[in-house]
């Protein structure tokens, strides 16, 4: 399978936010969010052929319970659905992020949607209609919901996204609100500082959460984190 890399961090966003994770990010996505935080996965994508049991090894040699699996788009690999499975029979909490334009049959405790709002759209691009195309998938995001525990992270850029995701969770009536995340946009400590208190506000009214990036208030935007 195609690794981006292979880490041991804390998990920086929704439930588990500040719980030890190892994390397996894939290479390649099949959407060009304009202000995608991993763009070595997605524009510019890059990576190894890593082998399944190289991979489990990597993974379960960090001595922790909860595993995530997060891209680029890691529901794309079809390696995916025998790792999960591994996972599983060795006794792992498994997460897995995705943007929920595809839907394989694996194993997970946890499924964390991030579906791209029109605020993700690459303008100008030569990948502008395809990811419009791309980024909303109902029926997909109807199979994780009925058959996994889900939490949805929302991006938002400004105060105004938010009439999109309203009229988004009204569209799936069995999304449970507590495992709803607003997640402010951007990648430096101060900006996502400064969104976040009329972001919480926004959250509070709805009786939602919101994801603050941990992992960025910890480390800064940097890679294996």
């Amino acid at each position: 399978m195609w690794v981006s890399e292979v880490f041991c961090s804390v998990q920086g966003e929704g439930l588990h936010m500040g719980v030890p994770s190892a994390f397996l990010r894939t290479s390649g996505c099949n959407l060009r969010c304009w202000f995608c935080d991993t763009p070595y996965t997605s524009w510019n994508p890059e990576g190894d052929e890593v082998s399944l049991d190289a991979v489990v090894e990597q993974l379960t040699g960090y001595g922790v319970e909860h595993v995530v699996i997060t891209g680029g788009e890691p529901v794309l690999v079809p390696e995916v659905v025998p790792l999960t499975r591994e996972l599983k029979r060795r006794g792992h909490y498994i997460t897995i992020e995705t943007a929920g334009t595809v839907h394989r049959d694996l194993k997970a405790d946890l499924i964390s949607l991030s579906p791209k709002l029109a605020n993700s759209v690459p303008v100008g691009t030569n990948w502008e209609q395809r990811h419009e195309q791309r980024r909303h998938r109902p029926e997909v995001i109807q199979r994780w919901l009925d058959s996994f525990s889900c939490q949805f992270k929302f991006v938002v850029d400004v105060p105004e996204d938010l009439a999109e995701i309203d009229a988004y969770v009204a569209a799936f009536p069995e999304i449970d609100p507590r495992q709803v995340f607003l997640m402010p946009q951007g990648t430096e400590i101060e900006i996502l500082r400064g969104k976040l208190p009329w972001l919480e506000d926004l959250a509070a009214a709805r009786g939602w959460q919101v994801a603050p990036r941990l992992h960025i208030e910890l480390f800064g935007n940097t890679r294996g984190t």
